[in-house]
């Protein structure tokens, strides 16, 4: 499905991360605004990109999932949609945490807004995802 949309990372820095998904015919419903999958689906990379960013930059086998969605559609997105979540930071610290404290899985709510800057700068979606990480630590002893 991720690939299927065409994603386009435009931002995943210290700060935040920004990913377009183009409305075209992959992901527009019949009202020609972008598909709720679709608007899901953005808000899911937008998430887990950035969560997965400072995994890999860690080194370390940290399982990522996301245990609940809510999404709150706000106006009909009937553009490119851009999905932000500028929580890097603390999801940097998150990711950090998880690893100080092996085999315990934590939860971190990430928010992410959803605008079609080629329209207006206000929301078209807003969506909160429970992160949930598990660093699976190897035993030395087996």
């Amino acid at each position: 499905m991720i690939f299927f949309l065409n994603p386009k990372i435009l931002v995943c820095d210290e700060d935040k991360t920004e990913v377009k998904i183009p409305l075209n015919w992959k992901s527009k419903n019949h009202l020609k605004s972008m598909y709720f999958g679709s608007l899901c689906a953005g808000a899911d990379i937008a998430g887990g990109f950035s969560a997965m960013k400072f995994i890999k930059e860690s080194g370390k086998n940290v399982h990522l999932s996301f245990k609940d969605f809510k999404a709150e559609f706000l106006k009909r997105a009937e553009a490119d949609t851009h999905f932000i979540c500028e929580q890097n930071d603390e999801i940097k610290r998150f990711v950090q945490e998880v690893i100080s404290t092996p085999n315990v899985r934590k939860e971190f709510p990430l928010r992410i807004k959803a605008v079609c800057p080629k329209i207006s700068s206000e929301e078209v979606a807003r969506f909160e995802l429970l992160l949930s990480l598990k660093f699976k630590a190897i035993d030395q002893n087996n």
